[in-house]
């Protein structure tokens, strides 16, 4: 299994979130499940990539050529690869993963993360989709998913597809068990 980590790219104010961002990489490594992530050195994702590399997992990076430019790559992974543009690096990215996880993070995890759950919303993969909600980081957000559902928005399956956990085995765990409801047009 290979699990894409979206994730800062800064570590955040709180140290906490980079002992914990350490810890979920040292458990997939140490597991054998893979991880696809951004492919910079930098942050959080940062943090991910080399605890999994330091207890034996395998760490593929996709990271686009003008973030290589600014010698932000990574460069330690069993693979490396490099893209023209952002969309590219996602689209990679989601084929590159069986599984997609939110880390702490800012505009960009979000927007990584629910792009890929809207994919599995209509039906362009069934791959799990989760939320590593270290310390409660999204419980804002996932009030505000029950407030769109509430409002007519969004399907109560399509909220129950997330995954929510707050440590590596439970996310492990769901990840591994999640059954994808039916194509939102079916």
């Amino acid at each position: 299994m290979k699990i894409a980590v979206f994730c800062g790219s800064r570590s955040g104010n709180d140290p906490m979130f980079t002992d914990k961002a350490r810890e979920l990489g040292d458990f997939l490594g140490s597991h054998g499940v893979g991880v696809v992530f951004g492919g910079g050195h930098v942050g959080l994702m940062g943090v991910v990539a080399d605890a999994a590399l330091a207890s034996g997992g395998k760490v593929y990076g996709v990271i686009p050529e003008h973030l290589r430019d600014r010698e932000l790559a990574h460069s330690g992974l069993t693979e490396l690869h490099v893209v023209k543009n952002m969309h590219q690096r996602k689209a990679r990215m989601a084929e590159l993963a069986d599984a997609f996880v939110a880390l702490p993070g800012g505009i960009g995890t979000l927007e990584e993360i629910f792009e890929v759950w809207t994919w599995a919303q209509l039906g362009f993969h069934q791959k799990p989709c989760a939320f590593y909600n270290v310390a409660g980081f999204y419980d804002s957000l996932l009030t505000m998913v029950r407030t769109m559902q509430g409002a007519g928005f969004l399907s109560q399956e399509y909220v129950d597809m997330l995954v929510v956990e707050n440590t590596p085995g439970e996310l492990l765990d769901g990840l591994r068990n999640y059954r994808p409801p039916q194509e939102k047009w079916h």
